[in-house]
């Protein structure tokens, strides 16, 4: 039921109202007394969010009902509004025609393996503890979640300098960083920012090929920084003042780096660039490697000398301040780096980089073919580690092979050192999944 980002699927295929009921059925019956509800733009969460806040109410359970906001936002109104829980309806950065749903604990930590399990457990047995006819709980709408992130922000970040920043909102939810940018002092311009579950203005997902706007709009005028988010704010990336899209390894390893100090650690996922490792290295910390997904990254952010956590597909943890991926966090953080640091692109451009190449095999079973993978990989190489998916170390390079949480696809991503070592480990990665898929 859970992939690696919570539950997420085709509104009326595999997202669907009564599947939003089981879940705050069996959040109220796991005992979450209070719990701090949310949605972003997408018009099926409205819907949805019904559903899931009646099955809570069906369990005793209360809700409170901060709106449609960004993810981090609502993330961090549970230990704000002093809840046991929280749940965020959104497909983040998938299309509109999917949905989905995430548990956040009062830490801002998604909902780990194991609270995951118990919910799934309740909903496959329909084990429910409903409630007597006078022991339902209450719905109530709060305002403020916006307002109590934004002051948040504005304690976290020192903006010395007014700069120019783009934020191409990408018709989600995530408002809040050009508000939040205003206050610091910083002059914005907004794209795509009516809320819209269509996304009219481009995919959700922001990449360097969605984001052409933001680049020509960052190129053509004296910005300083543009910053995108997803559907949801939980993500963000950026584009330099030149109208460059900043790579995410590169963007990860600029955050590791101010964050990281002389015996402290980073927290990032098995697919990481060895950029990151290397930055790292040079300011003597290290890297610490997890499995793919916010949650599990969040997770090894809680050991005491981990001081940051971040994934290449744009989502960014400061553990000081909250253990949800935080987009409007890591905007204001970028542009209070750039008017310190100087120019984004000279940024970018003192982190070296290394030729990566990633693709993704269509299979029909991905668990079958994994264990195929699995199986062949163990007799052929020596270093190897099977945390998630297989990753191998061939020394001046690694490849790994992973199945996809929410597809039937195996993602193969290779790096070397050398452009001509990551073409041959990258065909090698990808015969080895192709052959185990025939």
């Amino acid at each position: 039921m859970f992939g690696t980002s919570g539950i997420r699927g085709q509104v009326g295929r595999d997202v669907t109202a009564s599947l939003a009921l089981s879940v705050g059925r069996a959040v109220g019956t796991a005992g979450y007394d209070r719990v701090v509800v949310g949605r972003d733009v997408r018009e099926s969460g409205a819907t949805l969010l019904d559903a899931l806040s009646a099955g809570l109410r069906e369990c005793g359970s209360d809700v409170v009902d901060v709106g449609v906001e960004a993810t981090p936002t609502i993330a961090r109104a549970v230990e704000w509004l002093e809840a046991d829980a929280g749940v965020v309806i959104t497909a983040s950065h998938n299309p509109p025609t999917d949905n989905g749903i995430k548990l956040w604990t009062p830490s801002g930590k998604a909902f780990g393996p194991e609270r995951r399990a118990e919910i799934t457990e309740i909903v496959e047995f329909e084990s429910y503890d409903l409630a007597a006819w006078d022991g339902l709980g209450e719905r109530t709408a709060r305002t403020g979640a916006r307002a109590h992130h934004r002051e948040a922000l504005r304690s976290a970040v020192d903006v010395d300098d007014s700069l120019e920043v783009v934020v191409d909102v990408g018709n989600g939810a995530g408002a809040i960083t050009a508000e939040a940018l205003a206050e610091l002092g910083c002059h914005v311009t907004t794209l795509n920012g009516q809320p819209d579950g269509s996304f009219p203005g481009r995919p959700s997902e922001p990449t360097a090929e969605t984001l052409e706007a933001l680049q020509t709009v960052v190129a053509g005028t004296d910005a300083d920084v543009g910053i995108a988010h997803d559907g949801d704010a939980d993500r963000m990336v950026a584009v330099d003042e030149t109208g460059t899209f900043v790579p995410k390894d590169s963007l990860l390893a600029l955050f590791a780096r101010e964050a990281a100090e002389d015996g402290t650690r980073v927290a990032a996922p098995v697919d990481t660039s060895l950029a990151v490792e290397d930055t790292l290295s040079a300011v003597g910390a290290s890297l610490t490697r997890t499995r793919v997904g916010d949650v599990y990254v969040a997770e090894r952010a809680t050991e005491p000398d981990v001081v940051f956590g971040g994934e290449p597909s744009g989502a960014w943890i400061w553990p000081e301040q909250t253990l949800c991926p935080d987009g409007p966090l890591a905007a204001c953080r970028l542009v209070e780096l750039v008017a310190d640091r100087g120019p984004l692109s000279e940024l970018v451009a003192s982190i070296e980089t290394y030729p990566i190449r990633r693709t993704s095999v269509d299979v029909g079973d991905k668990r079958a073919v994994m264990e195929a993978v699995r199986s062949r990989v163990l007799e052929s190489y020596d270093d190897v580690d099977a945390m998630d998916g297989v990753r191998v170390d061939v020394g001046d390079g690694w490849f790994l092979l992973r199945a996809s949480g929410t597809q039937p696809l195996v993602r193969v991503t290779a790096e070397a050192r050398a452009e001509e070592r990551a073409d041959v480990l990258f065909e090698e990665a990808r015969a080895i999944v192709t052959d185990a898929a025939e």
